[in-house]
């Protein structure tokens, strides 16, 4: 019966493996993206524990004097078991959901430079437009001063045509109110052609004596 002694050992030995995998278990709701001082010494304390109960069991197994005290022991192996598979779980949920939200960490900066970029690539093309405006503000302007030149030139232009009419009229009118200017300027303007025309009589007739004499 000395094995006796050993069994509180082993219940006690479960029942802070207990503990610690339900502490254990908590770091697998949302876990760290790397992992923490708690966690190490958690596991730690977990693998000692397993290994501590497996020497016990082993010990216990060489002293064992009853079905009844196999079975017992045997209860404990399967515990041990079963904690043990517990804790391969929860250590692979863990990895797993680190693994995970480091995934979606990288997918959000992922996003986030994304964004930035588009935001930066807008924000060119708004500068761009806005130079543009200008560009298109600044010729629309300068068109307007050179229609508004030309608008004053015609005007000018214009003013200059009247004035002139005006003059003209004026020297007509001027000119029917002379007597005899009428008769002055018809016969200056007969002069004219009559010395057009011995003018062209005169060149016709060198052109000849030029094909003559040839």
């Amino acid at each position: 019966m000395a094995a006796k002694p050993q069994w509180t050992e082993l219940r006690g030995l479960q029942s802070q493996t207990e503990d610690l995998l339900r502490t254990y278990s908590s770091f697998s709701t949302n876990p760290a993206s790397e992992k923490t001082l708690s966690e190490e010494q958690t596991e730690t304390q977990l693998k000692k524990l397993f290994a501590d109960r497996e020497s016990v069991i082993a010990s216990v197994s060489l002293k064992l004097d009853s079905a009844s005290a196999t079975a017992k022991l045997q209860n404990f192996r399967s515990t041990l078991a079963e904690h043990t598979r517990e804790y391969r779980r929860l250590n692979d949920v863990i990895r797993q959901a680190r693994k995970n939200s480091s995934i979606l960490s990288s997918v959000r900066n992922d996003i986030d430079s994304y964004r930035s970029a588009a935001q930066m690539e807008e924000g060119r093309e708004a500068d761009y437009m806005l130079e543009e405006r200008g560009h298109l503000d600044n010729t629309h302007n300068m068109t307007d001063r050179v229609l508004s030149q030309a608008y004053a030139i015609n005007q000018d232009f214009a003013e200059q045509r009247a004035r002139l009419q005006n003059i003209n009229r004026r020297a007509i009118y001027a000119a029917s109110q002379i007597p005899g200017i009428n008769h002055i300027i018809s016969r200056i303007n007969t002069r004219k052609k009559r010395d057009s025309v011995i003018m062209g009589v005169f060149i016709a007739f060198c052109f000849l004596m030029f094909l003559y004499f040839r």
